[in-house]
């Protein structure tokens, strides 16, 4: 992959100079929202498909879908440069492994838990982004963010007792996940959105055709369909909503946001699969829908104070 523009010079995308937590805030709320409806996706078609098929069938639509999209627009086209191959090959070599580990985690551990365990994800980004961005948090912001890790080892211990293999998994999918993420600032800020997310598809596929080879079959039922394509929206909107958000924001403010993911896949679990949460569940689920609905709302309040 090389650089790319109609007039022959990339186009140069400045960094986002001034922090915007608010907007940044925005961007991780549409991710959220992406990310609960492609989990819900992820187990419909997992229940015909082996995981590793539904990570291939997901990443060749997008990139058919991409490619297509870049055929027909000039403007597209002139926005695609990658000024450090290095740093994008190896991000998105972190998201196919954190993608392939993600979904067997879905189609083999129940949806409350799966989720649950993802959210060591924001946890070590946060931890990440203090260690190479320096990021600098105040006392309201780790009260916020420890309220919400608070709530999740409230449900985590009813749910601790999942497959061993999931278990491993879901770790080591959030762990990548949160690599791959502290690499999406410095790489958007220097290439963009669509390139970051593009080299990601692209290299994912790559990396998957391999490792879902033995498992290759084509989907038979309608319902199979309509769950990638509903992948494929979602997962490419909550790429690129997820590389805008920590763009523009502090991943420790970000963190709290992302644990409403469990509130809307907890309901669609009920709704789908018939998986009714527990007390313990309930309970983990106010304290961090406390924690950030308390830490938006600061946010909201020191920007309009400036």
């Amino acid at each position: 992959m090389a650089k790319h523009s109609s007039n022959g010079t990339a186009p140069n995308l400045g960094p986002a100079t001034e922090r915007d937590n608010w907007r940044g805030l925005k961007w991780m709320m549409l991710s959220v929202i992406a990310s609960s409806a492609m989990t819900i996706a992820a187990r419909i078609a997992s229940e015909e498909l082996d995981s590793r098929m539904v990570v291939l069938g997901r990443g060749a639509l997008t990139l058919i879908t991409m490619l297509a999209l870049l055929a027909v627009s000039t403007k597209l086209r002139g926005k695609l440069q990658f000024t450090d191959l290095r740093g994008h090959l190896i991000r998105g070599f972190l998201i196919a492994i954190s993608t392939q580990m993600g979904f067997y985690t879905i189609a083999t551990i129940p949806l409350a838990t799966t989720t649950i365990l993802f959210f060591t994800a924001p946890i070590f980004a946060t931890i990440l982004a203090i260690m190479v961005h320096g990021e600098k948090i105040g006392p309201r912001r780790i009260s916020a963010i420890v309220g919400g890790f608070a709530g999740v080892l409230i449900i985590l211990r009813p749910g601790f007792d999942a497959l061993e293999l999931g278990l491993v998994t879901a770790i080591g999918s959030s762990l990548t996940f949160a690599t791959a993420l502290t690499m999406s600032r410095n790489l958007s800020n220097a290439d963009g959105p669509i390139s970051t997310y593009f080299s990601s598809v692209v290299i994912m596929v790559i990396v998957s055709i391999p490792i879902a080879a033995p498992a290759m079959t084509i989907p038979s039922l309608n319902i199979t369909w309509i769950a990638i394509l509903t992948l494929v929206i979602t997962s490419t909107t909550r790429g690129i909503s997820d590389i805008e958000a920590y763009r523009h924001a502090d991943a420790a403010l970000l963190t709290p946001i992302t644990y409403l993911r469990i509130v809307l896949i907890g309901l669609a679990a009920f709704f789908f699969f018939d998986e009714t949460p527990d007390t313990p569940t309930l309970l983990g689920a106010t304290v961090i829908i406390t924690a950030t609905l308390y830490i938006a709302k600061r946010e909201r309040t020191l920007k309009n104070s400036k």
